[in-house]
């Protein structure tokens, strides 16, 4: 199980539940509300690995996306 406090305050974007936090490997998106939801992107938004359902998945994707402006990638 995640550390939800942990994981918001290092975020570097929280939108709609999903926290977006840039690391070396890439990004890495959690689901605030599933508390067991990852996904791991490249730089180029190519998933790397989850562990999250498709619905969850494809929110976290729309959600990286709508997050690179926020975070300075984009």
């Amino acid at each position: 199980m995640l550390d939800v406090e942990k994981i918001a305050q290092e975020a570097d974007v929280i939108i709609s539940g999903f926290a977006v936090k840039k690391e070396e490997d890439g990004f890495h998106v959690f689901d605030l509300n599933n508390r067991t939801g990852v996904a791991v992107f490249k730089e180029d938004q190519t998933l790397i690995e989850t562990n999250m359902d498709d619905i969850e998945l494809t929110s976290a994707k729309k959600i990286l996306s709508e997050s690179l402006d926020y975070i300075g990638v984009a």
